[in-house]
């Protein structure tokens, strides 16, 4: 049996030509041990991966993943090279990012990612920043919580804006602007016509939530449980426009932020319930890696993003008074 060191497996050709774009797509499969989510991550082709990595393992002369039933494995040569691929990967970026300091705000790449509640908002701010620093290329990703700390734990986002992040991670998370939570209904809703909503009225409604690990619904439900209020049923949906829209149409209540009902609101579709105890007060933060050299693009827009927020909040989706 032959067993690869990163020392023979980086010596097994000492002239082969090796491309940067095999490099990325092999993180990539390597990352996620999965030819289709590498693909819909890299906006390719599934075929156009598979030659990618089929190329590369000609390159070398080794074969770097091996399928076990429905599942892939990195091979052993595949494991060595994945290290040397992330030292490689993280040189380029040290590189990029001095290019980027140099070039200043009058130029450089700024990679954002934000939950998928912010970008309400959020798309406002970065708007206003790109007339502001016109020079800087943006990238703008949405997901859920889960796919924002995989990114950060991957360094692969400068900025990151969500609810509140892990304390088991070493992350640097500064808070930027309330995110009320409260409770929506269809116009047609019984509670809808109440002028005010004792909680326990809740009780046996039926909740519209977000999925697990989400962070609204993680603080939905340690809401609850600090009240002693059972959530008799709920649906689960993996967006708040899914939610919105379930609650429209009758099929129950839901808990959303308040910054993400601002059209439903003004066009008269949903309503936000007078509930008792609410609305939930959280926050948005700004959040990197701790250590992590931001660029300078990085850095102005962490200072706009704490400064400048608030202004981008609709008036009709302020807090409950």
């Amino acid at each position: 049996m032959t067993y690869y060191t990163v020392a023979n497996v980086a010596a097994v050709k000492i002239s082969m030509h090796i491309t940067l774009r095999q490099l990325k797509v092999f993180e990539r499969v390597a990352q996620r041990l999965s030819f289709t989510r590498a693909a819909e991550e890299l906006y390719l082709t599934q075929p156009a991966v598979s030659m990618q990595i089929k190329q590369f393992e000609e390159t070398i002369g080794l074969s770097l993943f091996e399928r076990l039933g429905k599942k892939v494995y990195l091979t052993r040569a595949g494991e060595e090279l994945y290290r040397l691929s992330r030292s490689i990967s993280q040189q380029l970026e040290a590189a990029e990012q001095l290019v980027e300091e140099i070039k200043g705000t009058e130029g450089g790449r700024l990679v954002v990612s934000i939950a998928s509640t912010v970008h309400y908002f959020a798309i406002r701010v970065l708007a206003d920043f790109c007339k502001h620093y016109p020079k800087v290329r943006v990238s703008l990703k949405v997901t859920n919580r889960k796919g924002l700390l995989q990114q950060l734990g991957e360094n692969e986002t400068d900025i990151v804006l969500m609810g509140q992040p892990p304390h088991d991670q070493d992350l640097i998370a500064e808070p930027f602007m309330d995110n009320p939570l409260v409770v929506i209904a269809a116009l047609d809703h019984p509670l809808a016509r109440k002028t005010s909503v004792v909680l326990d009225e809740l009780r046996y409604e039926t909740f519209l939530m977000r999925e697990q690990g989400s962070g609204t619904r993680s603080s939905v439900e340690r809401f609850f449980a600090e009240k002693g209020l059972p959530m008799s049923a709920n649906m689960e949906m993996n967006t708040n426009s899914a939610i919105k829209q379930g609650v429209e149409v009758g099929l129950g209540l839901g808990i959303v932020s308040i910054h993400t009902v601002e059209h439903e609101l003004e066009a008269r579709r949903l309503v936000v319930l007078n509930v008792e105890c609410f609305p939930i007060i959280r926050q948005w933060y700004i959040v990197y890696r701790a250590g992590k050299r931001l660029s300078a693009a990085a850095q102005a827009f962490e200072g706009f993003v704490c400064q400048e927020a608030t202004r981008f909040v609709a008036a009709s989706a302020s807090p409950l008074e």
